[in-house]
């Protein structure tokens, strides 16, 4: 039930959900604080007569479950404060050597949430119970001992959890788990954005001999009202709300662009429906200070860019990163190669053209993967010859003549570069045979 109900959220509500760290330690709070109440009514029927405690339970005075319950919230938050700390530290090693790009997937990461929760819904869960304890009463001191010995389970709970922490915090910071995250992000970023299109009645002109005839010659501008990267577009409320104002509405920008606040957002026609379509697609996307995965997979293709060029840049020098970051993206775009033509074309329940949207072509996710590597690794062999292999690895996938062109003219560009930049005519006949055997694939497709 949980699963489908978070899946009913919008994708761009989810990640923004993800991306904060106080979202989880909240809920598991709130968790302490209904599971603090459960054991203080138990304790209460225990303390009127109307239950029995078995053996085991903590059946200490007042003054020592005062103790130890101050003990235990003494030791949980102290180690709360090692534990942001570790968590900073982190960011900032991830901010330094991965790129600040790279801070949102650390904040992100559920295991640092959940180690964060924990310690602080046991502290709050401590603390509660210590003040329930109370003296005076009509006939003995009230010592809450069932929540006293449930605190020192979540005590030995959270030594888990620690421990766990510190073992994860020492595998994600590792530059082969990032990258290998942000690899997999793209392909699950593939496969929700063609996904959503398969869930509206789309076509795709992309085979079609005039894609500019859904150009809309006439109409009326809709401007933006915020500043800031376009992360998301409610696709389904844009058709809706243009089948409603017998309208047609074409997207300028597509989540990832940089929007202006004052400059046009949409176009639409008729002029008589931007009133209500203005109305409409300010609260249908969605602008922020940065780029996200949702409906973006671009994203994730210049996030392994930049760990690449990072690694290639002299200071650096480390080509086994950029080697792993070129294999993720040929894992990518395998994927996506085998996907069909991204969606230009939306359509409402009649089959009437509703939306028609910028989309990524092919070429230009191809060349972002290629160009900025291979110019960074301009003169050195081992990326040439893993960006050709990438190549025609991906080259097995490429389903059109299209796709096959694009990846013939990168192959094209490292050979003319490693003609040019690498001196060693060894190094530079192994090129030529990762280049050959890249055009052997080609002649054998077409």
């Amino acid at each position: 039930m949980l699963t489908k109900a978070w899946l009913r959220i919008p994708s761009w509500r989810r990640e923004g959900l993800r991306t904060n760290l106080w979202l989880v330690p909240t809920g598991l709070v709130g968790v302490a604080i209904l599971l603090f109440a459960a054991t203080f009514l138990l304790d209460r029927l225990v303390y009127d007569g109307v239950l029995e405690l078995p053996w085991w339970i903590n059946g200490g005075s007042a003054d020592s479950g005062r103790q130890v319950l101050g003990t235990i919230a003494a030791a949980v938050i102290t180690v709360v404060g090692v534990v942001f700390s570790i968590v900073i530290l982190a960011l900032q090693l991830a901010s330094t050597q991965f790129g600040p790009r790279m801070l949102r997937n650390f904040v992100r990461d559920v295991g640092t949430q959940l180690t964060l929760g924990t310690f602080v819904a046991t502290f709050v869960y401590a603390v509660l119970t210590l003040g329930s304890i109370s003296s005076g009463l009509s006939h003995q001191d009230f010592v809450p001992h069932f929540s006293i010995s449930v605190a020192l389970v979540l005590l030995v709970v959270d030594l888990g959890v620690l421990i766990y922490f510190i073992h994860h915090v020492a595998v994600t910071i590792q530059l082969n788990h990032v990258v290998a995250s942000i690899g997999k992000d793209l392909v699950r970023a593939i496969d929700e954005q063609h996904a959503d299109a398969g869930r509206l009645g789309d076509i795709d002109p992309g085979d079609q001999d005039d894609p500019d005839q859904w150009r809309l010659p006439e109409g009326a501008d809709v401007v933006s009202h915020r500043s800031g990267y376009l992360q998301a577009v409610s696709h389904e409320r844009l058709v809706q709300i243009a089948a409603e104002s017998d309208a047609v509405i074409e997207l300028l920008y597509r989540p990832g662009h940089f929007v202006v606040a004052g400059l046009p957002l949409a176009h639409v026609r008729p002029s008589s429906a931007a009133p209500a379509v203005t109305e409409a697609l300010d609260r249908a996307h969605v602008t922020g200070n940065h780029r996200t995965l949702t409906q973006d997979p671009v994203f994730a293709v210049d996030q392994l860019v930049e760990i690449a060029i990072r690694a290639l840049s002299p200071a650096v020098n480390d080509t086994f990163t950029a080697i792993s970051c070129i294999d993720w993206l040929t894992a990518g775009l395998c994927h996506l190669s085998g996907r069909t033509a991204p969606i230009r074309v939306r359509r409402d329940s009649a089959g009437v053209a509703r939306l028609i949207q910028p989309a990524v072509s092919y070429e230009r996710v191809v060349n972002g993967a290629f160009d900025k590597v291979r110019q960074a690794g301009r003169g050195m062999p081992a990326i040439a010859i893993r960006q050709l292999a990438s190549a025609r690895r991906i080259m097995e996938y490429a389903s059109t003549e299209a796709q096959r062109n694009v990846l013939l003219r990168q192959a094209e560009m490292i050979m003319r570069a490693s003609e040019e930049s690498v001196p060693e005519p060894q190094d530079l006949q192994d090129i030529r045979v990762r280049y050959n055997e890249m055009v052997g694939v080609t002649r054998t497709d077409s």
